[in-house]
């Protein structure tokens, strides 16, 4: 039941079932009265040895192609939006969501559930914990969680300082 159409698909590829690769990507035109679709020209690009999971929707480009990295693996579930530039060597689990034109540069790992924001770039080497949201640019070689995504130490020592907060309370409330 996968569905693949305006893609180039490289060797040693496996792709899932029930998979839409190559569909237009969710574009409107906002400014026209019924907001109609805006025309997507460009294709998917699946490099050589990747690995597509069951039930993932991999977005044709607008203008430019939407790539997906040599080497990159995408579990079930996965989005990847209009334009998205995927690098080589990534680990993408499932229910991941990456917005049009993110670019993620070279053996990154995305935790389940975490999202990419439209237009952010997301250096090489960089972690995003499960149900991480990245809104910002992330520089290469960092461990990030939380959302709004920050580094890991910062967001263990948010949430340490949150569980204390009602002791915190209580005492100001003598």
């Amino acid at each position: 039941n996968t569905v693949i159409t305006n893609s180039i698909i490289g060797d040693n590829v496996t792709i899932g079932r029930n998979c839409s690769i190559g569909q237009p990507g969710f574009g409107f035109a906002l400014n026209s009265p019924i907001n109609e679709n805006i025309f997507h020209k460009g294709r998917v690009i699946i490099q050589n040895n990747c690995q597509i999971g069951s039930n993932c929707c991999i977005d044709r480009g607008t203008i430019a192609n939407t790539i997906i990295g040599e080497g990159t693996k995408l579990d079930n579930l996965v989005h990847i939006a209009h334009n998205v530039q995927l690098g080589r060597n990534c680990l993408i689990c499932g229910q991941v969501g990456i917005a049009g034109s993110a670019k993620v540069g070279d053996r990154v790992v995305m935790g389940g559930q975490s999202g990419v924001g439209d237009n952010i770039e997301v250096g090489s080497d960089v972690i995003l914990a499960g149900k991480t949201g990245l809104s910002v640019n992330a520089k290469p070689n960092q461990f990030l969680m939380g959302n709004p995504a920050m580094l890991k130490s910062r967001n263990i020592a948010s949430y340490m300082a949150f569980r204390r907060l009602p002791n915190i309370i209580k005492l100001l409330k003598k």
